[in-house]
């Protein structure tokens, strides 16, 4: 795998080695030894998934304090652009965002780490979407950030008109009044 650094500090675009022939193709997915030399020692200790439809867009979602997640996320069908915010007050970058396309074909996987919102919109007709995680999910540290605050400066793909989220995240706070990371 070649594990690529971003703009950011800390938020990583990993691509595999994919080996295809005419069965198919295969690649490793995951590996911790090789993970840990490259980004660092990151305990993931569950598995998620998603399916969504064209236009869905789920985040900028993040747990706050102890609570807080590092991410791992992939596209195991479809295709999405997938968005970390930078919410570390004392970083160069608080505010600054990347945005990386995820897809069954580019098999990128994208290493989000904590102290950043995360969000995802789908492209294709549909997505399966997976992402592995370092801490549960804690109801009570839940927080997000609007996907249209202006302040973010994200140009998402597709005009806002057809884009789907749901209700909670139309509540979400803007940057300047979310609670962020010291």
């Amino acid at each position: 795998m070649e594990y690529l650094k971003t703009e950011i500090e800390g938020v990583y675009v990993i691509e595999p080695r994919v080996f295809s022939d005419a069965r198919g193709y295969f690649m490793e997915a995951w590996k911790q030894e090789e993970f840990n030399r490259h980004i660092g020692r990151v305990d993931f200790i569950q598995d998620n998934e998603s399916k969504s439809t064209f236009g869905v867009l789920r985040g900028l979602h993040y747990q706050r304090g102890e609570l807080s997640q590092a991410k791992l996320v992939r596209v195991i069908k479809g295709r999405v652009v997938d968005v970390a915010v930078d919410l570390r007050k004392s970083s160069a970058t608080f505010g600054k965002h990347v945005m990386v396309e995820l897809s069954e074909d580019n098999k990128r996987q994208f290493f989000i780490p904590r102290g950043f919102a995360h969000g995802f919109l789908v492209l294709s007709d549909e997505a399966i979407f997976t992402y592995k995680v370092d801490n549960p999910y804690a109801p009570q540290a839940e927080a997000g950030i609007r996907w249209d605050d202006p302040d973010l400066g994200i140009v998402w793909p597709i005009d806002a008109s057809q884009v789907v989220t749901s209700e909670k995240d139309l509540r979400q706070s803007l940057l300047k009044d979310a609670e962020v990371f010291e």
